[in-house]
């Protein structure tokens, strides 16, 4: 796992980043958002022994940042949005370069290589150099050489930036194995689908200090409001929605559909289904609205905005 507290970083007088305090269980996907600048690189850099904190602590895979650095190192995969490839060698070559840094057997490192490149749609590409590939081969690549070392913590900075939508379907789906697999992930993209699809957790940055923190459906509540209902009917509602009023906040109404708004789902929506049995009208669909990431993500800056006594 990984645990963060109160994890601060100066840059001389710059606070860039401020007295953070999180955790990522195994099994899940941490997403950190936030604009460029907001400290989310230098979270990283701390987290993999890359950079010292100024002060706080960070444990990842148990191991303390600052006292076993070497042992935080082999315990992390890190891909960067600056991979940092050696372009004048091949793909089978780059991959056996890091297999032996790693100390991995030669058998062990070819056979990981070979099957990793397959996985992500790179096994044509073995032989050939890396100033060949195409952008999006390369984030592959950097993907691929951060599993090399089969680590159970994965850093990803934008993962799926510069690929096609075919392969960040790729990235995506394996993604979703590796959370599968226990392994705990940081995620940190500015495509808030993206985050939504995969993440588990989600913290939004900015100005170095953490202004939101949680699950999708907590932040929703939180940000954006109760949960909202969409309730289909097969026969018009006519006066049905009077009596809705008295049980649920009714933020839209049609002939045969109406939206509404109730902080107790579970205990308002059966009561809603009898009622409609009583009256003899057929329920078509009665279902959750899904707020976007989007939506929650801009509701969280606003009023991070107003807190700091700026005009939005």
């Amino acid at each position: 796992m990984i645990e963060a507290r109160g994890l601060t970083k100066y840059f001389g007088e710059f606070l860039a980043v401020d007295n953070i305090t999180f955790a990522v269980e195994p099994g899940t996907v941490f997403a950190i958002l936030g604009p460029n600048g907001a400290g989310k690189t230098t979270t990283i850099r701390m987290l993999t022994s890359i950079l010292t904190p100024t002060s706080g602590t960070a444990i990842v895979a148990g191991y303390d940042v600052v006292k076993h650095p070497a042992q935080v190192r082999a315990s992390v995969g890190v891909l960067t949005e600056q991979h940092g490839l050696y372009e004048r060698m091949k793909g089978l070559e780059y991959l056996d370069f890091f297999g032996r840094v790693y100390r991995l057997p030669t058998e062990i490192r070819l056979k990981r290589s070979r099957e990793l490149m397959e996985r992500f749609g790179l096994g044509d590409a073995l032989n050939r150099r890396v100033s060949e590939y195409s952008k999006g081969m390369k984030q592959k690549l950097a993907l691929v050489r951060s599993l090399l070392h089969d680590p159970p913590v994965l850093l990803l900075d934008e993962p799926t930036s510069a690929m096609d939508p075919q392969s960040a379907r790729l990235v995506r789906d394996a993604i979703v194995e590796l959370k599968y697999d226990r392994r705990t992930i940081i995620l940190t993209t500015h495509n808030l689908t993206e985050a939504q699809e995969l993440s588990n957790q989600i913290a939004v940055i900015r100005r170095g200090r953490i202004i939101a923190q949680g699950d999708i459906d907590t932040l929703s509540q939180r940000f954006v409001g109760p949960p909202l209902m969409e309730l289909r009917t097969v026969q018009p509602l006519n006066g049905f929605t009077d009596e809705l009023t008295q049980l649920v906040k009714i933020r839209e109404v049609y002939a045969d559909r109406v939206l509404y708004e109730t902080h107790t789902p579970a205990e308002t929506n059966p009561i809603i289904v009898r009622h409609l049995m009583n009256a003899g009208i057929d329920i078509l669909t009665l279902s959750r609205v899904s707020q976007t990431l989007e939506e929650i993500y801009l509701n969280i800056v606003e009023e991070d905005e107003k807190g700091q006594g700026t005009t939005v």
